[in-house]
């Protein structure tokens, strides 16, 4: 898309990224209503969190889970400059997949700082993350429980993809949680990353985290 008709196309107080991921996200959830954590003040504004937010969908069919998505990775608002780019910001937002909680209604916090965490890693680094890529959570990813599960491999979120924006192409990178034991194996190089990722997609085709994850 050329500059002159983003400018025709789009207001300047618009957002056409945000608009893009919501509406993947209405093709896949139709109209349900999503929880949604805003950032209460803007990083750019000198606030601690660099995503915008994140919405937390309930997925409508088995197996039950929480849908977790970023916004602020990619170029959510109205910028002439960022129009017709090859990616959009850094290309890529973050899902993840979570078990629900046992609690109804429980909002696993955690979750969302995970994220704003990654997020942090890749403002302060410059570095993006895409599918086949691993890394450490310093700890059990909830942090104060007793999971296994202490480190994340990456894959494309396997029902939203990759999408065309007005800023470029996004793709929906989602982190998937792993024990510390799956995580050593393809660090040093004993078992290949993809060859996981095809092999917990044959029982786990949508790549949910569960913290109850054993030791493989």
């Amino acid at each position: 898309m050329h500059a002159d008709e983003y400018k025709k196309r789009f207001e300047p107080e618009s957002s056409p990224g945000w608009d893009a991921i919501d509406l993947c996200l209405r093709e896949r959830y139709g109209e349900q209503t999503p929880k949604h954590f805003a950032n209460p003040v803007p990083f750019a504004l000198g606030g601690e969190n660099p995503l915008q937010g994140v919405s937390i969908y309930d997925y409508p069919a088995e197996p039950a889970h929480l849908h977790f998505v970023t916004y602020g990775l990619s170029e959510l608002f109205y910028n002439e400059e960022a129009a017709g780019g090859e990616f959009s910001g850094f290309g890529f937002e973050l899902t993840l997949r979570l078990e629900k909680p046992t609690s109804e209604g429980e909002v696993p916090y955690w979750a969302m700082n995970l994220l704003q965490n990654i997020a942090k890693y890749v403002f302060s680094s410059k570095r993006w993350f895409e599918p086949g890529h691993f890394m450490p959570a310093n700890g059990p990813i909830c942090l104060g429980s007793s999971t296994l599960v202490t480190a994340l491999v990456m894959v494309e979120d396997p029902e939203l993809g990759t999408i065309s924006t007005p800023h470029g192409q996004l793709q929906f990178v989602q982190a998937f949680g792993v024990t510390q034991q799956e995580y050593e194996a393809i660090r040093d190089g004993k078992l290949d990353c993809s060859g996981f990722i095809e092999h917990e997609k044959q029982t786990n085709p949508l790549f949910i985290t569960r913290l109850g994850r054993a030791e493989s």
